[in-house]
Parts: C-alpha cells; sequence; structure tokens
C-alpha cells in the first residue's frame, strides 16, 4: 500500500512514531510534529520535480481504507491462493497539497523549510486500483486529504504521549 494517513474515527487507535524514528518518518507524523511543537517547522526535500508545484506527487489512502481492504481480502481468501494487489487511492497529491491541508487540519502555521531532493526519488508514485476493484469490489472511500488529517489531529491532540497517558496537552 501507499502512504497511509489519518486516526480510527472512534480515536482508539492513532499515529505516535518512536522518538528515534521521527526524522525519517511519514509526513503525516512530521507535519503534526512540527504542529505540535515537539519539532521546529517540516522539512521537504525536492522542489525541483516535473510536477505542477516542483514537489514529488504521492498517494495518500486513509487507514480505515486500509483496514477495509485488508477485510475484503480476507473474505476472499482461499488456501493455496495468493492475492497481490495495490491499495490506494488512485490519485496523486503533492507534498505541497498534503502540507497546506495539514495546516488547514490543525489550524497551526508550520514552517517550512525546503532541501534538496534526495537521490533516487520519483517524482510521481501513486496507486492503480483497478484489480482490487475488479476482483474484490474495494475502492478507497476516505479521499478527502483534509478529513482524514482532521481526525488525525483530534487523536494526536487526545494523546499527546502516544499511548501513553491520555491527556490533551495544548
Amino acid at each position: 500500500y501507499f502512504n497511509v494517513i489519518g486516526s480510527d474515527p472512534d480515536g482508539r487507535l492513532g499515529e505516535a512514531p518512536r522518538p528515534e524514528l521521527r526524522e525519517h518518518g511519514r509526513i503525516s507524523a512530521a507535519c503534526f510534529d512540527a504542529a505540535r511543537g515537539i519539532t521546529k517547522g517540516l522539512k521537504i526535500r525536492g522542489t525541483d520535480y516535473k510536477t505542477a508545484d516542483g514537489t514529488c506527487i504521492r498517494d495518500y489512502i486513509d487507514v480505515t481504507d486500509l483496514v477495509d481492504a485488508h477485510v475484503k481480502a480476507l473474505q476472499k481468501a482461499q488456501p493455496g491462493e495468493v492475492g497481490i494487489y495495490n491499495v490506494g487511492t488512485g490519485q496523486g497529491r503533492s507534498v505541497r497539497e498534503f502540507v497546506e491541508a495539514c495546516k488547514r487540519s490543525t489550524g497551526v502555521s508550520i514552517d517550512v523549510e525546503y532541501l534538496p531532493r534526495r537521490p533516487g526519488d520519483y517524482a510521481e508514485v501513486y496507486s492503480d486500483p483497478s484489480k482490487i476493484l475488479r476482483e474484490l469490489n474495494w475502492s478507497a472511500k476516505y479521499t478527502d486529504l483534509e478529513k482524514s488529517l482532521k481526525v488525525a489531529w483530534k487523536w494526536q491532540k487526545l494523546h499527546h504521549n502516544g499511548y501513553g497517558p491520555t491527556k490533551a496537552s495544548f
């Protein structure tokens, strides 16, 4: 699957990366760390790709859709058969779009530092979910980036210490 975002809408699960993984973690965790003041801002690598705004295009899949895809796959599973699927939205969104959606979702002005691109990074990477639609009748339902980030932000605010004691602290 592709870049997982969001949290459980019922508030049971969310993203809580270990501190040592923060610098090289996913963009959603990095955005939330910057919004919460854990880091001084967000570092974006690459603004010179051949895309509309110069940043990478990626496919962001809401964790709720990812869970649903797994359930559909398990329902169809047969002994001795292997199913391999692209689980994504099939839509590419730029890193800059993602950051702006994160800013709107959190209501926090996040400082962004633009750095040179990473060697070997592709300009665009997104799924082709046609096989999973055809074989499992599955497609992503939670494709509104900002809504997914709002759900995740709510979890972040209630779980300032990850899975430690629950409290809102800002």
